[in-house]
């Protein structure tokens, strides 16, 4: 699965916005079709949102930044959370309200539920909430257009079947300025979709199969956003480094050899990818991180636990020992590489030995960041019929102690990148007027004057001290940086 994003903050009780504000208007004048995006969870959400954004673009619709201001409300959901769809249901009681309210001002909201969520509930949705006009799975979601169409004409449109057609064939290319809105950096979504069948897990049953998505397609996106002033791309997938596409020349590549070939894009600084797993991290991929400096020292690897006993109930098909070894061959390869990983507490059958050695495997691999969970019931995966259910009290102190060695190796890979120069991304503006924010090579949020430089300069500075939530530092110089690497000299 990808990984998690935080949730967007609510505004007034209502859902958060998870697009970018535009003028109400068309081309022509007239005034335009409004809507309101809410996107949860992982950057594939992100990117999805902005594939159907793009979609509903060129059928007139325009981006607003509140429920109210808006015709459609567009809610792209996650269910790898606890409760996921009681809280979808939660927002559409919200907007059933809203959409009442409409209807007696003599106006209409129509509500399309797009993502996981959909997929998992289908037709239940519709039954169970009226107030909804369109449910679309994420394979489906190039047919959106389309099934507005027909809800405008009184009909509730479910599709969520796995179709033959590719979405990507069908979905238009997003537009110079719409790139820009989006700012400097950019998702590109390279794979779907998993064949791991790991038990906790829903991807398999809301993703489907793997699949990959051709190198030249991939290539034709990300000269697309370079052209548009992105300077870094993130490439995406379930199982991103399982991505194996087809080449011009006929080849299946791996995605070391895609990275390489996007490198040499000219525009693109940097490049990151998420999320892997480690049976498919290969020396390919390994030696790309060796010898690209475009490709940043940063790599989720989520192993989910330390215990052979429980990844073996998980079926993650590797122990501990030998992702230890990999994480061994990929500092090897790339020393400053910072790790981040996901982690579960608390699956059926977790004894306190077993914990204890998940604790140990954080100790030995020491993590720059990480994502941890209480494991929670997924209804039609194999986890929710295992016997030894963990009590919810023990799961919590346990994920309690996990999370704390986590944060503090989180605050030392902070402590330890003090006084150390690096290329810093600058992104957007900081909360102050007289900060801008940037990405470090590790992806850390870093904070700089506003004389720096502007945003999409890549700008060498030294790391001076940690806050709460990043880092700050000053620029070094006033030269700026050609490449997103480090030089992590200090």
């Amino acid at each position: 699965m990808t990984q998690a994003t935080p949730t967007l903050k609510t505004q007034a009780g209502e859902l958060a916005d998870a697009g970018t504000a535009a003028k109400p208007t068309t081309d022509a004048g007239t005034a335009a079709k409004k809507v309101f995006v809410k996107t949860y969870g992982c950057q594939m959400n992100v990117y999805d949102s902005e594939r159907m954004g793009d979609a509903l673009s060129r059928d007139g619709y325009q981006p607003v930044d509140s429920v109210e201001a808006a015709d459609l409300v567009l809610i792209n959901t996650c269910h790898i959370r606890e409760k996921a769809a009681e809280k979808v249901y939660s927002q559409l009681g919200r907007l059933a309200q809203l959409k009442k309210k409409r209807n007696s001002e003599g106006g209409d909201l129509m509500v399309a539920v797009a993502g996981c969520v959909a997929q998992a509930e289908g037709e239940e949705m519709v039954r169970r909430a009226p107030v909804v006009d369109v449910v679309i799975g994420p394979q489906t979601y190039h047919r959106l257009p389309g099934a507005l169409a027909k809800a405008c004409n009184g009909e509730r449109v479910v599709e969520t079947e796995f179709p033959t057609e590719d979405k990507f064939d069908r979905l238009p290319d997003a537009t110079a300025g719409r790139i820009r809105t989006r700012g400097v950096t950019a998702f590109l979504t390279v794979q779907e979709g998993c064949d791991k069948f790991c038990t906790f897990c829903v991807v398999p049953y809301t993703r489907g199969a793997e699949v990959s998505r051709p190198v030249e397609r991939i290539m034709s996106e990300a000269e697309r956003l370079a052209a548009a002033g992105v300077r870094e791309i993130t490439l995406l997938g379930q199982n991103v480094n399982a991505w194996h596409g087809q080449g011009s020349d006929g080849r299946e590549w791996g995605l070391g050899e895609l990275v390489h070939r996007i490198a040499a894009i000219e525009g693109i600084d940097r490049i990151r990818y998420t999320t892997s797993h480690p049976r498919d991290m290969d020396d390919a991929l390994i030696n790309a991180h060796r010898d690209l400096p475009e490709l940043m020292p940063y790599l989720h690897l989520p192993v989910q636990s330390g215990s052979d006993r429980i990844l073996k109930a998980m079926n993650r098909r590797h122990t501990a020992a030998e992702y230890i070894r990999l994480v061994e061959r990929i500092r090897a390869a790339r020393p400053d590489i910072a790790l981040s990983g996901d982690f579960i507490v608390g699956f059926p059958g977790e004894t306190d030995e077993d914990f204890e050695d998940t604790m140990r495997l954080i100790r030995e691999v020491s993590y720059a960041a990480a994502f941890s969970f209480k494991y929670s019931i997924r209804p039609g995966t194999p986890g929710a019929g295992m016997d030894g259910q963990v009590d919810e009290a023990v799961k919590s102190e346990r994920l309690t102690r996990l999370q704390a060695l986590i944060n503090e190796q989180t605050r030392d890979f902070g402590r330890q990148c003090v006084g150390k120069i690096a290329n810093l991304l600058l992104e957007k503006p900081g909360r102050n007027t007289d900060q801008i924010v940037g990405r470090s090579p590790w992806l850390q949020p870093v904070i700089v004057d506003a004389k720096t430089g502007k945003i999409g300069d890549i700008v060498r500075v030294r790391i001076k001290q940690t806050g709460s939530n990043g880092l700050f530092a000053e620029p070094v110089g006033t030269e700026s940086a050609n490449q997103g690497a480090t030089s992590f000299d200090s």
